[in-house]
Formats: C-alpha cells, structure tokens, sequence
C-alpha cells in the first residue's frame, strides 16, 4: 500500500506498516489501529472521534453533493492541482464524507481523507471502496495528522480550517496548499429567503501567513434546485440551527429557487 510510507503512529511517531487488517507501528510498542469493515482506519481513539456531523447532515451533503451541484466547484479543485502540483500524494484535510476526495481519486491522485467525524469517514470510506478508488480513509484531526514530515505533494483544505503549520510539516519543500470557503456572496440567494436581513459573508481571517501565495481567484456558478435539493442544501449548512421557523417555512413553500454559488480559492506553495 503506498500509503503505508507515508503515515506515521500517532501515538509515538513511528513509521506505519499493514499487517492484514491493521496498521502496525513500527515502534517497540507496537501500537494497532485496526481497519473497519467498511475500509476506514480509526487512529484518533474513541473520546476524540465521538463528535462530528450527525447522520442527518452527512445525509443531506451527500444527498446534495452526489447530485453534482457542486461539481463546477470540484472540478476546478482538480484543475488547480494539475496545474500546481508537483507529484500525485494529496491530503484532504477534513474531509467530510469524502466527496472531494473521491472526486480528486478518479482525477488520478493518491488521496488520504482525514477528518474527526466517524459518519464523514465512513460514508466517504464506504463510496471509494464500492469504486475502487486509491484512498485511505482515517479517523484524525487536522493539527495531528497520522502523516510523516515533508511526504505530501499537496494538501487541500475546503470549507474546514486551516491548520498552517501542520500543513507545512508534512507537505515536501515547493509542495502546495489549495485552501477554499464561502465567498462573500456564496448562497446569498438562500439567505433572502431565510432572513429578513440577509448579510453577505465574512471573509476569512485563517488564511496561511508564512507560505508563498501562488494563486487567488473567486469561482461563481448558478444552480437551479428544485425542492428536494434546496432542503438538502438547507440542512447542510449553518443556517439550519440559525433560522426561525418562520424563514425555514418560507423555504419550505418553495418549489425551486436559482442559487448563487460563489467559492473563494487559494494556492499557497510551501519555500524552501
């Protein structure tokens, strides 16, 4: 398994071999991870991978995401990394349940999805694995990764936080970072129905500060979404624990909306 030379024990730092249906450490504790039936690894333990997105939004993003709504967005994920990357071993970086990674799988890379949600994983897991797909999926947070120093040709981080420093100790020198998250105006569209005073979206403020910016632009699409999807967009997002019945109502008696999309990306190169 490639991936094997690329992991490290999260426990003692050790490199990692598979052993059947485990990975092993390679430190004289021997520390084991084993792998689930349905093809994920869980190396956080059980106290911090309790938490995460709960069936209901996993069920919905999927839902959503399967049905190609946002696959102009994936695709230039996927585009960027043929442009910039110098090698093919890329981290997803919470991961979710696991369609961008699939997605930059069948583009042709070596992909690890790592996020701290159970469900996520397992969904994205269980997706590769009815594909074949060349992943690994594990159960891990971002500012501990289960990765060796300076393995990676890229990381992508999209719409999670940005964890700068442990990006740059595992990412080789002039490997790159292709971080992205909601424009200013990004389902601006959903929001005048919810709100009676919609606001536009902050930029973000966890941009990388010491890596070298390579590449800036901001993706916009339409997608017309009948009643079905609009729940679903609806229940994958924040705004779903924030409107008032009377907004979520309003939605509700629709039967389709037009709704902006509107991502901003960014390619960041580690020096040296």
């Amino acid at each position: 398994m490639w991936w094997t030379e690329l992991l490290r024990c999260p426990v003692c730092g050790a490199g990692i071999e598979k052993k059947e249906n485990s990975l092993l450490c390679v430190g004289a504790r021997r520390h084991c991870f084993d792998f689930a039936a349905q093809g994920y690894v869980n190396v956080a333990g059980a106290k911090a991978a309790g938490g995460g997105d709960d069936a209901t939004l996993i069920a919905a993003r999927t839902a959503f995401l399967s049905a190609g709504h946002y696959s102009p967005f994936a695709a230039r994920i996927c585009a960027l990394l043929d442009a910039y990357a110098g090698g093919r071993c890329v981290l997803d970086a919470g991961c979710g349940e696991g369609y961008y990674t699939n997605t930059v799988a069948r583009a042709g890379y070596r992909v690890i999805g790592v996020d701290l949600s159970k469900r996520g994983v397992r969904a994205g897991a269980k997706a590769a694995q009815r594909e074949g797909l060349d992943t690994l999926f594990a159960v891990a947070g971002i500012y501990t990764l289960p990765v060796l120093d300076g393995v990676l040709d890229a990381v992508v981080s999209l719409f999670a936080p940005i964890a700068e420093a442990e990006f740059l100790r595992v990412l080789k020198p002039g490997g790159i970072l292709i971080t992205a998250g909601a424009g200013r105006a990004h389902l601006f569209d959903l929001k005048r129905v919810l709100y009676d005073t919609p606001r536009e979206n902050e930029a973000r403020a966890d941009l990388p500060t010491t890596m070298h910016a390579l590449h800036t632009e901001t993706l916009d699409f339409t997608m017309q979404l009948q009643k079905g999807a609009l729940a679903d967009l609806f229940a994958m997002t924040p705004y779903y624990y924030r409107t008032s019945r009377e907004g979520a109502a309003r939605l509700e008696a629709l039967n389709a909306l037009d709704v902006g999309a509107q991502m901003d990306i960014h390619v960041y190169q580690k020096q040296g």
